[in-house]
């Protein structure tokens, strides 16, 4: 008997709809995460003036990757993985990398969806005017930072089994993200912590997205952050795979 094994490209775009479709279920709390970053932006307009609207969109932008790439990715994975999903599409003639490709690709379009809504924003409430080629530009490296975000999320799912283990430690790193992160940056916490925020994920992701919205004033600085988060990528990536189960046992 022959057995007709459908192409890679098919099942990956199966997988893809099938991915998009439940993320469309959950939309509220896609909303939720998407609308974060937004309300601290438009909450944010008196800074505009005083620090510049390109360190305010970097900012906001840069709390969307953590919300997305931790809260999102993260969550999800551990619970589809303690339902016995991964599991079931593993019997199935798909290659494992197109499981976990699909997954990866919706986040990333939401990634660039939740930038626009934050460039949209950002123009309609505070009145941020950046060039095209800032815009063009954001959009490729806010890929980058987010994947680092994802990886990091890779991480500590292939760490961690328990689902509920997995959320409570995501909620604890983002929260530290963003508290550190943020007031670090602005100065808030000591010069000693700014400068151990600058090199942190958070720090060198925020540096590439600023200087992104003004490619003019990229420079050397800005190329060693953009190396620093690569590197974070590849090495969360890394542990990631290799710590992660496709089951709780």
């Amino acid at each position: 008997m022959e057995i007709n094994i459908p192409k890679t490209s098919v099942v990956f775009g199966s997988l893809l709809r099938a991915d998009l479709i439940t993320q469309w279920r959950k939309r509220r709390a896609l909303v939720l995460v998407l609308i974060v970053p937004v309300m601290i932006l438009i909450s944010w307009k008196s800074l505009v003036d005083k620090v510049g609207g390109p360190f305010v969109l970097s900012m906001c932008t840069t709390i969307g990757l953590v919300a997305i790439g931790l809260m999102g990715y993260t969550n999800s994975v551990a619970r589809d993985r303690d339902k016995g999903v991964f599991q079931r599409l593993r019997v199935a003639p798909v290659p494992s990398w197109c499981i976990m490709a699909s997954r990866l690709t919706v986040q990333l379009l939401m990634i660039l969806l939740m930038t626009t809504l934050i460039f949209i924003a950002g123009y309609q409430f505070d009145h941020i005017i950046i060039s095209v080629s800032g815009y063009a530009f954001t959009f490729l490296i806010v890929l980058v930072g987010g994947s680092l975000y994802l990886s990091l999320g890779q991480l500590i799912v292939g760490r961690i089994k328990s689902p509920e283990t997995v959320n409570s430690t995501t909620r604890l790193v983002y929260f530290g993200f963003i508290m550190i992160g943020m007031f670090g940056e602005l100065g808030m916490l000591g010069d000693k912590i700014k400068q151990m925020v600058h090199w942190s994920p958070f720090g060198s992701v925020k540096a590439i997205i600023t200087a992104s919205l003004q490619p003019a004033t990229w420079n050397m600085a800005t190329t060693y952050s953009l190396l620093i988060t690569v590197g974070y990528i590849i090495v969360f990536a890394t542990l990631g795979i290799k710590w992660f189960k496709w089951n709780t046992k």
